[in-house]
């Protein structure tokens, strides 16, 4: 642990009036017995048979897998390499990019202030950044013309924590408005050299895909909600954070790039050759940008972490905003991040995310999907289920009816490359012998 995160957490402590911890142990959770806890071993241990395939094959360099339920690890496995070129192994201390699995983390920060009634969900995002106050649609016509029309009504953290305000990310859309944001250098990665301040009022500079509340659009909402945070605190997000979450919560290892000291256990990055058959190193961790404090924290994508540290962050969310004694959101905030918060005029499928790929009966909570109500199973699971992935093929879910946390991360851009999500899902859910966290057949 670096000095820099013992005087956090000692400092976290002192001003939230909660313990400190000595640390989370290697899984981030107690480790129990599978068969006590209602799953199957040896189904569970079928889950890397099918993952380590594809590390076999060259495909992918290697995991971290976790299922744990009613609070302690059933399974943990480490397998295969961080850095296949170093030939250095895979191990439960790896530290992963995450991604968009940020977001959650991001989104369970606004819920602190919210629950402090510091902010409202409702409040305009010009309230925090002024420059948000007149924006602009662009309206992309069938013959290749556009037209800007002004918003019908302000942008809202409700709209930012959706998904719903009309922002985009210019990687992803293939329009007139991801070439205007291409063109501004709008990128969240840091890449920029500007800071979350200098984002979120470039941001603010053009239009919106649609009318706020309109429609479902994948796009840098969580690093704006990351400089609200500023605003709102007068902290940098990163330290807010750590003051509210990470220290807390004993996540060692969990933000915005990796110290010096922790530099070797951070994994190699990976990228399929045109067939995908086998994988190229695309960011090689002896000189990675993580390894750099970013000149922007960024909520929608910018965060490192362990297994461990993510699994107590999920942990937190499935108990309802605690974990150890330690609550840091009530449980209603919790439940209400991760029940779908998407109206019903959106439609039975309101996200887009992926050409060919079927997302009817998946809702939004806040920066996370959720199944709406009576829809069965679905790709992000069952109602009850709250989740998100990574752009580096890493994905978690909270199962809230079963009590079980699910956790697979690998480094391969981009994600939904191989189905390891559903490899993942599909055995545990065969895993699952006894329903109930606490072993009840009822």
């Amino acid at each position: 642990m670096s000095i820099k995160r013992m005087m956090w957490m000692c400092t976290a402590a002192l001003l939230l009036s909660l313990p400190v911890f000595a640390g989370p142990g290697e899984f981030g959770l107690p480790k129990g017995d599978p068969e006590k806890l209602g799953l199957s071993a040896e189904k569970l241990g079928a889950i890397k048979t099918q993952l380590n395939g594809f590390v076999e094959k060259g495909q992918l360099p290697g995991f971290v897998i976790a299922v744990a339920r009613a609070g302690e690890v059933a399974y943990f496995e480490a397998f295969g390499m961080r850095d296949v070129e170093r030939k250095k192994p895979m191990t439960s201390d790896t530290i992963f990019r995450m991604y968009s699995m940020t977001k959650p983390i991001t989104g369970a920060a606004v819920m602190t202030l919210v629950d402090a009634k510091k902010i409202s969900l409702d409040d305009p995002v010009s309230k925090y950044i002024p420059e948000f106050a007149e924006m602009k649609v662009l309206i992309e016509k069938k013959d290749g013309t556009t037209e800007l029309v002004a918003a019908e009504r302000p942008i809202t953290l409700k709209h930012l924590m959706t998904h719903t305000s009309g922002l985009v990310y210019g990687i992803f859309d293939t329009g007139k408005l991801g070439e205007e944001y291409r063109k501004a250098n709008l990128n969240s990665d840091g890449a920029a050299g500007i800071t979350l301040e200098e984002f979120a009022k470039r941001a603010a500079t053009l239009p919106l895909k649609c009318q706020p509340g309109a429609a479902w659009h994948y796009g840098v909402n969580m690093d704006v909600l990351g400089r609200v945070i500023e605003v709102a605190t007068g902290m940098r997000f990163a330290d807010y954070l750590e003051k509210t979450l990470f220290a807390p919560l004993g996540m060692n290892d969990a933000g915005f790039h990796v110290a010096k000291e922790n530099a070797d256990r951070l994994a190699a990055n990976y990228g399929p050759d045109t067939a995908k058959t086998k994988m190229t190193r695309i960011d090689d961790p002896a000189n990675s940008p993580f390894l750099k404090v970013p000149s922007q924290d960024s909520g929608g994508g910018g965060m490192v972490a362990t297994a461990g540290d993510y699994l107590r962050f999920a942990q937190m969310l499935l108990n309802g905003g605690e974990l150890d004694g330690v609550r840091v959101l009530s449980k209603e905030a919790v439940e209400e991040m991760t029940s779908n918060q998407l109206p019903a005029e959106l439609g039975p499928a309101p996200l887009n995310l992926m050409a060919g790929i079927s997302f009817k009966g998946i809702g939004f909570g806040y920066c996370g999907a959720t199944p709406m109500k009576g829809a069965g199973m679905t790709i992000f699971g069952g109602e009850g289920e709250y989740s998100w992935g990574g752009y580096a093929s890493t994905d978690f879910w909270i199962d809230k009816k079963e009590g079980i946390v699910g956790l697979v991360l690998t480094q391969l851009i981009p994600t939904a490359t191989y189905p390891t999500r559903t490899i993942m899902r599909n055995g545990v859910a065969a895993a699952t012998v006894k329903k109930h966290a606490n072993g009840d057949t009822d």
